[in-house]
């Protein structure tokens, strides 16, 4: 294998599960280990019911132990996003949404990001779009136009299990590939120009 010349990019991904195991979070595994076989990138997992304790009391930014500002900041320089939420009451956890409110507003302009849930039924799989895709939106983000849902049937002992979602998963990650792409390029324009 030949040594890779350029830095790797941030593969960041957000998992709203409330505990482990969880299927929100096994999904995000899955999802970032498909980026990895894709990329020369540095893979990072954040496990937002580990960090409840922390966040639960607080109302601004400022108030965060350093724990939580260096997942925050790591969120916020991502190259990609990974998220993945378990649906509650029709939509994603108030943990998720908590979380995702301390982030900068422009911090994730144009980028990439991949959404994924998990719920008990089918009947919930059109919160990607109604839920999800607009919160990102919000951020300026380039929502990737197919997301993954995952019902408990798709998993065995927490691991997914079923080909036709786990091809899905496969094809999500293939289609964010150009625009990772175009990333890529551009960081090594401004290096040169950087260098130069």
């Amino acid at each position: 294998m030949k040594p890779h010349l350029n830095p790797p990019l941030r593969a960041v991904a957000v998992a709203g599960g409330m505990q482990r195991p969880s299927r929100a979070v096994s999904l995000a595994e899955h999802l970032l280990g498909l980026v990895g076989e894709q990329l020369h990138c540095e893979q990072r997992l954040i496990e937002l019911g580990q960090l409840a304790p922390q966040l639960a009391g607080a109302l601004w930014r400022s108030q965060l132990p350093d724990a939580v500002e260096q997942q925050l900041a790591a969120v916020e320089q991502a190259d990609i996003l990974i998220v993945s939420t378990p649906v509650y009451r029709g939509s994603y956890t108030g943990l998720f949404k908590h979380f995702f409110d301390f982030v900068d507003q422009n911090a994730l302009i144009d980028t990439p990001v991949l959404l994924a849930a998990t719920g008990g039924s089918e009947r919930h799989a059109l919160m990607i779009d109604h839920q999800l895709r607009p919160l990102f939106s919000f951020f300026q983000a380039r929502t990737l136009p197919l997301g993954v849902y995952a019902t408990d049937k798709d998993f065995l002992d927490y691991r997914l299990h079923d080909e036709a979602l786990i091809q899905r998963s496969q094809l999500a990650v293939q289609r964010a590939l150009p625009l990772l792409e175009l990333k890529r390029h551009a960081q090594a324009a401004a290096a040169a120009v950087a260098a130069a």
